[in-house]
């Protein structure tokens, strides 16, 4: 008597354990990616979001798609298709019934030799035209001197 062997997918494949769904979605996390819902064959409602969490057996946890956060609860799918494009990247449709949604990485941006944004304006060449460009937030950590934390006081004076 031989015991089953587990599942292999290469490239492509419809995967039904939730372990398994877990791991083919794994690098969807904190990654930023485009969604499309559908309701049969008709789109009801797309975006691009972050993918804050994924979710395995907690049925109590809503999957829920916005602009700011995703959240995929796997109790909430059937199953889970993914497929490889040309170009080599993943589209995931996960399926409940009637309805999908498909996700795949966000396109990261016009892409040309002269590095040029997609408004036409060149990217900055140096760190003064990154202070100028507005298209750009530049953020400073500052620690105290101690290396404790700060406090209100030292904050207000």
């Amino acid at each position: 008597m031989s015991e089953a062997r587990a599942k292999l997918y290469i490239n492509t494949g419809v995967v039904t354990n939730r372990s398994d769904i877990y791991n083919v979605l794994r690098p969807l996390l904190k990654q930023t990616v485009t969604y499309r819902y559908y309701r049969g064959n008709q789109i009801e409602s797309s975006g691009t979001g972050w993918v804050e969490r994924i979710v395995v057996d907690h049925p109590e946890v809503a999957s829920y798609f916005t602009p700011l956060s995703i959240c995929l609860n796997l109790d909430s799918f059937d199953y889970l298709q993914f497929d490889t494009t040309g170009e080599q990247l993943l589209v995931y449709t996960l399926v409940i019934g009637s309805e999908r949604v498909v996700i795949e990485f966000a396109a990261a941006g016009p892409r040309s030799d002269d590095a040029e944004s997609a408004n036409g304006r060149p990217l900055p060449r140096n760190a003064d035209e990154l202070a100028r460009d507005l298209r750009f937030i530049q953020m400073e950590l500052m620690m105290s001197s101690d290396g404790s934390d700060a406090t209100d006081e030292d904050e207000d004076a």
